[in-house]
């Protein structure tokens, strides 16, 4: 069944379930500050709430995928949601340290498949020529989280408490959960689910280079994105205004970088990938040397959410046409190789922090993984030549 994009109700469920997974995953970093002197411990400690949900979605990935796979695909993805309002309830309770990463953990577990089965789900929706924009429509409430939803949460977090954040953030899994029943057609599961067939598909070299390039790109992202609160307050000695005009400046970029990704990576995953890569390695080195002047910070954040999530859609449709036996698998196994690139970017800045090497070298660190990631594709394309012309 194909359905035309534009205000399409299947695909803006979809998007309304990203923008809240969007919100939960981005918005304790916002509120990093807020969780660590209520809870008294430090901030790299609270940057670990983002690792532990990171290596939550790579374990829930493949586990929910996998046990779900005869499951109606509207029912699945509501069953999501019902987990994802569940652990920010949870959350929300949390008395301590270790029930908040329970909870998160929790709270995790639907991401990877829900991003997964909708990819599909949304790609095949519509026109061939079609996919990857209407996988980057899903996205767009990802996106749009981050323009809307994380600056409000932070807001929220810090006036209100950062408990109220997260209940709030439940509703917005309810309201989830009934867009999905009421606009999403049926959609039974394929009837010759192999379990083992798609568990051999993520062996091959393609699906395996594709998931490595994901983790190394994504972690590029996170190494500074994970602590911009910190850094901002601390290096650019910014208001609480300013703080919050900069994570919705920084969600403009991502849902401009997410819409020019989606429509670029229809004509050249490949190209769209390069350019991405090159842009935000050298904003990152920008923002190292800009930290201290608002304007130029403004400027920097914006391409740098443009460049960061220009990577998106072209990132999922390059797993998905490498794995296109086991696409759900897959798809869902590459929100993983995100997350774990999230959680090695959260790691990695509060590694630097930690040492005492100070905020620009964060950004730095930040940069030279987005290079990695184009060494690795160029790598990639330069090993396929070679069997091609080995053939």
């Amino acid at each position: 069944m194909e359905i035309d994009m534009r205000l399409n109700p299947s695909l803006l469920a979809l998007a309304t379930g990203a923008f809240g997974i969007g919100v939960t995953e981005f918005a304790p970093m916002g509120m990093l500050p807020s969780i660590a002197t209520d809870l008294r411990i430090s901030i790299p400690v609270a940057g670990l709430l983002v690792s532990a949900y990171a290596i939550g979605v790579m374990v829930g990935a493949p586990l929910m995928t996998l046990t779900t796979g005869r499951m109606n695909r509207r029912t699945l993805l509501i069953v999501l949601m019902g987990v994802f309002t569940l652990g920010n309830l949870l959350s929300a309770l949390a008395s301590g340290y270790w029930m908040l990463m329970a909870a998160r953990i929790v709270t995790s577990f639907n991401h990877g498949a829900f991003f997964g089965v909708g990819s599909v789900v949304a790609a095949s929706l519509v026109a061939p020529d079609k996919r990857a924009g209407a996988v980057a429509a899903m996205f767009t409430g990802l996106t749009i989280a981050t323009i809307g939803g994380v600056p409000l949460s932070t807001w929220v977090g810090e006036e209100l408490g950062w408990r109220v954040a997260f209940a709030g953030i439940a509703g917005i899994g309810a309201l989830a959960m009934v867009s999905l029943r009421f606009a999403l057609p049926s959609l039974p599961p394929s009837e010759d689910v192999d379990m083992r067939a798609e568990l051999g598909v993520l062996t091959r070299r393609p699906v395996l280079s594709a998931l490595a390039l994901t983790v190394v790109g994504a972690s590029a992202m996170f190494t500074v994105f994970t602590y911009i609160v910190p850094i901002l307050r601390a290096e650019t000695q910014a208001s609480t205004g300013f703080v919050t005009a900069m994570l919705v400046l920084y969600g403009i970029g991502l849902t401009i970088g997410n819409m020019v990704g989606g429509k670029l990576a229809d004509r050249s995953i490949e190209r769209t990938l390069v350019g991405s890569f090159i842009v935000l390695a050298a904003v990152l080195v920008a923002f190292a040397g800009v930290m201290h002047w608002p304007t130029p910070v403004a400027i920097a954040i914006l391409i740098w959410g443009i460049a960061s999530f220009a990577i998106v859609p072209p990132l999922q449709m390059r797993v998905m046409e490498a794995a296109r036996e086991a696409p759900n698998l897959a798809s869902a196994m590459n929100i993983g190789a995100f997350n774990l690139g999230n959680a090695i970017g959260a790691a990695l800045g509060g590694g630097v922090i930690g040492a005492g090497w100070g905020y620009p070298a964060v950004s730095l660190i930040g940069a030279m993984m987005a290079a990695s990631a184009l060494a690795m594709l160029f790598a990639f394309r330069f090993g396929r030549t070679a069997v091609v012309t080995t053939a």
